[in-house]
């Protein structure tokens, strides 16, 4: 049996949708998710002496929530195209009440793991509303619409810094996870209320050794990425680690290519047009966070070093919340860009500008609006790119797989900003100036960090080249049965 249903009567068609309320609110619940995860930045510090633990226990706080969110994120987009993307979309606004909650009732370590790994399991809140839209949205609102929502995982971050450092310097720390609840709460409801469910699904069988030799594979790969700086790169767990994911990654793509019914279609995710997209979304997601770990420190430093700015970690989230805002407005302009010259060139007018930034970071980075000038051109770049990635997932994929493409390629680029956080931990580790008997960074690590996210961008500008032209054309409608040509369609049977 086919895995691509018939198309089905769109939701918009059998009742009124209304589209700006559906845009509205999947967006407020992918920035309550995006906030999540800047959420325990202004307290790391102070997590050994919160949660009573050593520095490298309270670590996994952090931690925790990416390996969580890497596993979840494809599985629930499976599972969304499976069962219902508006289903999953409120079990994982669920999950991160739920870790919310349990963080704000934690005085010990283990528990503000526990909640933090179920933080994490929601992360797929925002390809999931990507889906949503494509399924239930007039073909006219779909490009400005997944702007917004692919957006919106830099606007919660570049808002949420600023929030929580409010917040942690002037109530009790456990505030911060009690308003992400709250938060939750709201966009819970408005999901229950507003948003209307997709009838597209797959139906089938959930690939369940598929999901757990991913998620063995992923875990692997992350935790020897994110901890190799501190257990040191040719450590036999760092190295055990890496050896694990090259047996395990391989023997998982041999099965899903031979299971009937695959976690992630590789056929599908092999199509030129996918598999360069995602290629690019990893330079993209390194690009961005780069930015993200040189900034704050910047801003942070003490001015006596010559080149800190020595600004508190409230001040830093204002100076950088800018970015925000533009990322928001830019997604507008990067979907009028789309339907006028299409994604591909939406997305490497992106990662130009993205490297723009980083090279205004080479001669401009002494002044506060210097460092805002530079996180707002960025935020531009980001904007346009992550703007239209969805569109080229999905221009490539039939309409039953969109949730599990989108997630895949979020995932790709969580894992170009956890590479992103290695390398650059390295560099500064390497690269640093005595002061007052205590290793800072040095001015030149950071522009070394500025140089390869400029360089990051770049690649993702020569990787979208080879995506696929094809000619703008206005769609028929809001869901679409996938690839038109015949071929393609044999191939997504398989």
């Amino acid at each position: 049996m086919s895995d691509v249903p018939a198309r089905p009567a769109a939701v918009g068609r059998s009742a009124p949708v209304r589209s700006n309320t559906v845009v509205a609110v999947l967006a407020f619940a992918g920035i309550v998710v995006s906030l999540m995860q800047t959420l325990v930045i202004p307290i790391v510090p102070e997590l050994p002496r919160l949660l009573h633990a050593s520095a490298s226990n309270t670590a996994w706080a952090v931690t925790a929530t990416l390996l969580a969110a890497a596993v979840a994120t494809p599985v629930i987009g499976r599972l969304g195209d499976m069962y219902g993307k508006r289903r999953m979309l409120l079990v994982s606004i669920v999950l991160l009440i739920a870790g919310s909650v349990v963080c704000a009732l934690s005085d010990s370590v283990v528990p503000m793991i526990a909640g933090r790994a179920l933080q994490g399991l929601a992360a797929g809140v925002i390809p999931l509303g990507i889906s949503v839209m494509r399924d239930v949205l007039p073909a006219e609102r779909l490009a400005g619409a997944t702007a917004l929502m692919s957006a919106s995982l830099g606007v919660g971050g570049a808002l949420g810094l600023p929030s929580s450092a409010f917040i942690a310097d002037n109530f009790d720390w456990h505030v911060l996870f009690w308003t992400s609840a709250a938060l939750g709460a709201v966009a819970l409801a408005l999901v229950l209320v507003l948003v209307p469910e997709s009838e597209v699904r797959t139906g089938g069988r959930f690939d369940l050794i598929g999901a757990f030799g991913m998620a063995v594979g992923l875990i692997c790969l992350l935790l020897a990425v994110s901890k190799g700086g501190d257990w040191g790169w040719t450590s036999a767990s760092t190295l055990g680690l890496f050896a694990v994911t090259t047996v395990v990654l391989p023997v998982w793509g041999y099965y899903e290519l031979r299971t009937g019914q695959p976690l992630v279609d590789l056929r599908t995710t092999a199509r030129r047009q996918v598999l360069v997209t995602n290629l690019a979304s990893v330079a993209i997601g390194f690009s961005m966070f780069a930015m993200s770990l040189v900034l704050p420190q910047v801003l942070q430093l003490p001015e006596a070093t010559g080149y800190g700015l020595g600004r508190s970690m409230l001040a830093v989230g204002l100076v950088l919340a800018p970015q925000g805002l533009v990322m928001m407005t830019m997604s507008a302009v990067s979907a009028r860009v789309t339907k006028a010259k299409g994604p591909k060139t939406t997305l490497m007018c992106g990662a130009v500008i993205v490297a723009a930034g980083y090279g205004l970071s080479l001669v401009l980075m002494s002044e506060v609006w210097h460092i805002t000038l530079i996180a707002c051109t960025i935020g531009a770049g980001i904007g346009f790119a992550y703007g239209a990635m969805p569109a080229l997932i999905m221009d490539a994929v039939p309409a039953a797989e969109t949730a599990a493409a989108n997630s895949l390629n979020t995932l790709m680029r969580s894992i170009g900003t956890s590479f992103a956080g290695a390398i650059a931990g390295v560099v500064l580790a390497r690269m640093t100036t005595d002061f007052g008997g205590h290793p800072l960074p040095a001015e030149n690590g950071f522009k070394v960090v500025m140089a390869i996210g400029a360089g990051s961008a770049l690649l993702a500008f020569v990787i979208a080249a080879f995506i696929p032209h094809r000619p703008v054309a206005p769609q028929e409608g809001p869901v679409t049965d996938g690839p038109a040509d015949t071929s393609e369609v044999a191939e997504a049977k398989v």
